[in-house]
Parts: structure tokens; sequence; C-alpha cells
């Protein structure tokens, strides 16, 4: 089963948490959260470990709605991009195209916001976290907007998004922990594996990064990978 990313622009709205640039306003960074998440624990982590080192950056950072009920939470409405209901994620037949369409829309919205407010769309780059870099990713590699770039860290890409994506020259910077056992390495060597074989992605310019005994979380080195990266690519 497949499904149509498109939508009309506008027709899904997330609150949002905004960290101003300290200096001019060049570029625009959504940073999206993973499942069960809330924006507010990525701001402190964007304003200690990123926006210093970026002063340039705007960064936007979106709310997941939590009015569903998440299978993975047993019923409890928490905090979700799209209906997961187990960790690792399978092909899931419970997977809800809709959310994902949803949540695509949110994000499309947000880099409209930016491009209309005049921003180049190549000056706009996705970032995310599990769940939110499964969605950075699919948006990324789906709009029709060409972006500057795209961060996952510890993502994954669902099989059923996977026929929207479209090759790319786009930079793209893959970390992943060899310990993490809720989106497991394996699942970052397919899905990058996929990336350079069927897509035709190079490894110019997709650049994977692992990290030795780092789980489903973050970690200081992992994030000055991340900024070098980006400042490299910023300019």
């Amino acid at each position: 089963m497949t499904f149509d990313f498109c939508s009309e622009p506008g027709d899904v709205n997330v609150p949002t948490q905004i960290i101003t640039p300290e200096q001019t306003h060049d570029f625009s960074i959504i940073f999206i959260h993973g499942l069960g998440q809330s924006n507010l624990t990525w701001k402190l982590v964007v304003q200690e470990a990123f926006a210093p080192a970026l002063p340039s950056v705007k960064w936007i950072l979106p709310q997941a709605p939590s009015d569903q009920p998440a299978a993975y939470y047993h019923g409890e409405c928490r905090p979700s991009w799209f209906e997961i209901s187990e960790l690792p994620p399978t092909q899931d037949p419970n997977e809800d195209c809709q959310q994902i369409k949803n949540s695509v829309s949110a994000i499309e919205d947000l880099i409209l916001g930016e491009v209309h407010a005049g921003m180049d769309p190549k000056r706009i780059f996705l970032v995310g976290f599990s769940q939110g870099a499964a969605l950075a990713l699919i948006v990324a590699l789906s709009t029709l907007y060409e972006l500057g770039g795209v961060v996952s860290l510890s993502g994954w890409i669902p099989h059923r998004a996977r026929p929207l994506l479209m090759s790319t020259t786009m930079p793209i910077l893959w970390c992943h922990g060899l310990s993490d056992d809720e989106i497991p390495y394996s699942y970052a060597q397919e899905a990058v594996a996929y990336l350079r074989s069927r897509l035709g992605i190079s490894t110019r310019t997709l650049t994977f990064k692992e990290y030795e005994d780092l789980e489903h979380t973050i970690r200081t080195d992992e994030l000055e990978d991340v900024v070098s990266w980006l400042s490299r690519v910023l300019g």
C-alpha cells in the first residue's frame, strides 16, 4: 500500500517553540522531536548545544499532537507524529497513513511559512530525532522545495513512505548509535543502503556516522558532529 502526501497548505497546524537568532536571520532549521516527547525538552538542547555555535539560525520546534491514543503507550494519549505499535518499528498494517500525511503537511506548512517570510528554501534545514527523524527524512526527500539539508538522529524510513521519495543532491547527515535497541543500527544501515542503491544518493551527498555504545539517545560527541556538519553546510 502506498499513499499520496500531497495536501493543501495551511490545513494542518501544530504549536511551535521558536528560538530567534542572535545575529542576522540567515537560515531556518526545523527540529522535530521523537515519539512521546516534548519540544520543550529539545528547546533546551538547541539552546545549549546548537544555538551558540550557529548564531544566524532561527530554530523552529514543532510539537506533535497528543490527542490521539497511541498504541505503543497502550492507548494512552501521548505526542506522536504517526502511529507506531511497537519498537523496533515493523511494517505495521496499523501504521496510520493519514497521520503521516497530516504530519508531513504540518512540516510543509512550517517550510511554507518561512518561504513566505522571504527565506530561500535552500537555507531551510530539517533535523529530527527518532520518529521525528523519520518524518524529517520523509519530508526532505518528498517535498518539491529544494531544501538545504536534513539531519537524522537515531532515525529510520518507514517502508510505506519509500515509494514517494526522490533522489537528491541535498546534503544528508545520518547519525546512529551502535547500541540502539529501539531503532536498531541495522535499520539505519538498511535505510542508508536503500537511499544509495535505489535512489542513487551518493556518498558525497550522504554522510553516515556511527557511535560506539550509544543507545537510543544523544551524546555530546554526536551533537558536536551535527554542529560541525551544519557549520560546514551553512558556510
